[in-house]
């Protein structure tokens, strides 16, 4: 059993990651910025720890004692939120520079970091069939602004890190990653919850109108968060190499989306468009060639499967705010 860190543990990601290694049994230290009542999970058998890690001295402090680091630490959320706030997002640089710096002062063994599909360049995600992107594919580098650009930095921080420092990096390109005990309100939420959200409002209210951000004809992958914290494991715990894509290569649409909704709410809603609200590009696929060929595996939970349990999940958290009207839209 290891010494662990998980940083950016009061999040979605990070707190079902720290499930998994509670689980396992490890000695895990789980930071966050966020009080610990705020937290999507708490560890209790964990060292939970409110501090906020863009200063190097908290960074110290987090990594001190341990072995391993899972550096998820980011400020970041859905599209509404990346393109409305970049400094915020680059600012998170400060924390990605700080830990790497004190996982090689501190004398971790392995550090990994989350990185995003954000950083492929946008001219080759202009279409809608568009050719799923490879790893190569993120240079000449034209990443998403803000996000992208700080995700990118960061990889090529860690590759240096290995190989001027010999700290061992680790680098997975998260794509889309959703499930239940996530964010699906408040402007950070992504597309899967935000649209749970909305057709489990139409199921509880009778509200036959929903607004899909854009012709909702635009493409992406989504991955299911069981999927991803396997194969973070696996990635962490797996040989040296370049950053490797960890997404689904479903490719769907979001009025796709939108109609297996419906099927497992049992609603039919009519959609409104919102052709002015943030899209990003319009098409973004998962090419898993890669992580195929090095770990054997890729993500394989169904968009539907993994939607089934959270709407179930988001349809709870909505009808426990609200009362459920009779003549709800069928």
């Amino acid at each position: 059993m290891a010494r662990i860190l998980v940083t950016g543990a009061g999040g979605f990601i990070g707190g079902a990651l720290a499930a998994a290694l509670a689980e396992e049994g490890h000695t895990l230290r789980c930071v966050d910025r966020k009080p610990v009542d705020e937290w999507y999970q708490v560890q209790p058998g964990a060292e939970n720890v409110v501090a906020d890690l863009q200063g190097i001295e908290a960074c110290r402090a987090a990594v001190r004692g341990t072995e391993q680091v899972y550096n998820l630490a980011a400020d970041m959320g859905g599209m509404g939120f990346i393109e409305n706030n970049k400094a915020l997002c680059m600012l998170s640089v400060l924390t990605s520079t700080h830990m790497l710096v004190a996982a090689r002062d501190e004398g971790v063994e392995r550090f990994f970091y989350s990185s995003s599909a954000c950083v492929y360049a946008a001219d080759k995600q202009t279409d809608v069939d568009v050719t799923a992107l490879r790893e190569e594919d993120a240079y000449p580098a034209m990443a998403e602004d803000g996000y992208g650009w700080e995700k990118l930095f960061t990889e090529r921080m860690c590759r240096h890190f290995y190989e001027d420092f010999g700290l061992e990096t680790r680098v997975a390109r998260y794509h889309n990653v959703y499930g239940p005990h996530g964010t699906f309100e408040g402007g950070r939420e992504k597309a899967p919850a935000a649209l749970a959200r909305k057709i489990a409002v139409a199921a509880l209210t009778g509200e036959d109108v929903i607004e899909v951000w854009g012709d909702g004809e635009q493409t992406r992958s989504f991955m299911y968060i069981d999927d991803c914290v396997r194969g973070t494991r696996m990635i962490a715990d797996g040989p040296y190499g370049s950053p490797v894509n960890l997404g689904s290569s479903e490719l769907v649409s979001i009025n796709q989306m939108v109609s297996v909704l419906e099927e497992i709410a049992g609603v039919r809603v009519r959609r409104r468009h919102d052709l002015s609200a943030p899209q990003g590009v319009r098409g973004r696929n998962s090419d898993n060639t890669l992580i195929l060929e090095r770990y054997g595996w890729e993500p394989t939970t169904s968009l539907r499967a993994g939607l089934e349990s959270t709407y179930r999940w988001i349809h709870d958290q909505v009808a426990a705010r609200q009362r459920p009207v009779v003549g709800a839209v069928r």
